[in-house]
């Protein structure tokens, strides 16, 4: 099983020992302001297959490279002028960035899935300042079993992977609670790959170009999250609905009135004020409760598509869409 160290209460000791996981090509579970990621060297296809195995994820889904700051990220891939500008206006932040791979980036193939381009993240806070430690880039998708809900709390990660890994760093609660902004800036535009933790309208405002999305779900996977179902608990998932059936979870926003909610297995409200902020922080930890309180489905009420509700809804939908 797993050794957990609190970040806040030992910082240096849980530098020390992620420094020297990763350095043995181990992966380490640790927090960002998104979700928890599942964090190994990006140069070294050891460390990246064991990240692979980890979660059982498919070799085709690339991963996010994660960079202590922009003069990291610029060692390893090609900027342009406006995706610069998005860099330098949101990092540390939630925001990835598709670019061009440099052709001496010591990044592995296998990170990248074969691509010439890479995914560029720079985190906020504690994972930040391990990146700048260890002194490699660290590819970190969600410190869960591929597919499934993405963790936003420590405890998480210790029911899904605990026996699987090393090293838990616990940050306690994600900020954010949704994964990454995904952008590519291409054609004079803003390709918005995976709505996420940054409104797309603040890409466009800094990017002063337009923001357009995949015109359908069966786009080429340039990125992850891209798959047409993910984030999927073990319950089925129904969206947008006005009414339940026994034994199934409510999952509502704003106060929603729902028919049935009585003989609802659990009723959990993402934001009873209507924050999508607050919605969003919430939604993998609820998705998580509504799950195990064996519901034979969870049943979530509308949610504004506007600001982050974009990000909550790509989520939902892909949540809901047929399993294989």
């Amino acid at each position: 099983m797993a050794e957990i160290i609190d970040i806040e209460t030992e910082r240096e000791r849980a530098l020390d020992r992620a420094v020297d996981t990763l350095s043995r090509g181990e992966p380490v579970a640790l927090p960002t302001e998104t979700v928890y990621g599942l964090a190994a060297d990006a140069t070294s296809a050891d460390a990246i297959n064991r990240i692979y195995e980890t979660k059982g994820r498919p070799r085709f889904n690339p991963l996010i490279c994660h960079m202590a700051d922009l003069e990291m990220a610029e060692a390893h891939a090609v900027f342009d002028p406006v995706s610069r500008k998005l860099a330098q206006a949101f990092w540390p932040g939630p925001l990835t960035l598709i670019l061009p791979l440099r052709p001496d980036s010591a990044i592995h193939p296998l990170a990248t899935a074969g691509l010439d381009t890479v995914g560029i993240r720079v985190p906020a806070g504690f994972a930040g300042d391990l990146i700048g430690t260890f002194g490699r880039p660290l590819a970190a998708p969600s410190a869960n079993t591929s597919g499934k809900v993405s963790p936003t709390e420590a405890h998480h990660v210790v029911a899904d992977l605990g026996d699987k890994l090393e090293l838990i760093l616990n940050g306690g609660a994600c900020t954010v609670g949704v994964e990454s902004t995904i952008a590519k800036v291409e054609d004079g535009a803003i390709r918005l790959l995976r709505p996420g933790g940054l409104d797309a309208a603040e890409l466009e405002r800094v990017g002063r170009l337009p923001v357009i999305r995949p015109a359908s779900s069966g786009a080429i996977i340039e990125a992850p999250g891209m798959l047409a179902s993910h984030y999927a608990p073990g319950a089925a998932v129904r969206i947008n609905v006005t009414e339940i059936s026994p034994g199934e979870a409510l999952i509502r926003f704003g106060g929603s009135e729902v028919k049935g909610a009585s003989e609802a297995t659990i009723v959990l409200d993402l934001s009873p004020r209507g924050d999508l902020r607050e919605a969003a922080a919430n939604l993998f930890a609820y998705i998580k409760k509504a799950d195990a309180s064996g519901a034979t489905a969870i049943a979530f009420t509308a949610i504004p598509d506007e600001g982050l509700g974009e990000a909550i809804n790509d989520r939902l939908q892909r949540a809901a869409a047929p399993r294989d």
